[in-house]
């Protein structure tokens, strides 16, 4: 068996996706039940809430983009980044998954360097914010200044509503533009 069944019902493929078995309902709620940091933070802190935070620091027309960059994750969980690193066949998978999200909302495969940058300054400001002291470096961090807003993590179904809400105001607004021949 290759398929999981998703909160609205849909029999999702994990090896072979495609654009109708996304839904925006699953998305939102799936990252909204996952914790960062596979839980070891001090309040449940959502995937759905870190990747808010990320559309709403970068140009208005990455939102979309950025909100939905870590949407893989609905499907396939949050995996921490080390072991992402050394197991290649989990990100042939996830690549899979993403290029099906891409094809569903018509975003670019290849994320834009400001939803990069503003995934690590999240990740700055939540392991100063949400993890435990630690004097360990995270290489990854090198160079990247956290956010001056402390984060005060909401709780998983408000998280799932202002995701949804979000994500279907980004999905209106993008469609607009392109039905006015425009750029969102």
């Amino acid at each position: 068996m290759t398929w999981i069944l998703t909160h609205t019902g849909i029999k999702f493929d994990l090896l072979e996706p495609t654009a109708d078995m996304i839904h925006p309902r699953d998305i939102a709620h799936a990252l909204s039940q996952l914790c960062r940091f596979n839980g070891h933070t001090h309040k449940h802190y959502s995937v759905a809430e870190h990747s808010i935070r990320v559309a709403q620091i970068v140009p208005v027309q990455y939102q979309l983009v950025a909100l939905l960059h870590d949407a893989t994750e609905a499907y396939v969980g949050d995996m921490v980044r080390p072991l992402k690193q050394v197991m290649p066949e989990f990100r042939t998978v996830e690549k899979r998954i993403w290029q099906a999200i891409c094809e569903r909302f018509d975003l670019p495969e290849i994320l834009p360097t400001s939803v990069h940058a503003a995934d690590m300054t999240l990740l700055a400001t939540e392991r100063r914010d949400l993890m435990p002291e630690h004097p360990g470096q995270w290489d990854c961090l090198q160079g990247v200044t956290p956010l001056t807003a402390r984060i005060v993590p909401c709780n998983a179904v408000t998280a799932e509503v202002q995701f949804l809400t979000l994500l279907m105001e980004l999905l209106a607004t993008t469609h607009r533009a392109k039905v006015q021949g425009g750029a969102a």
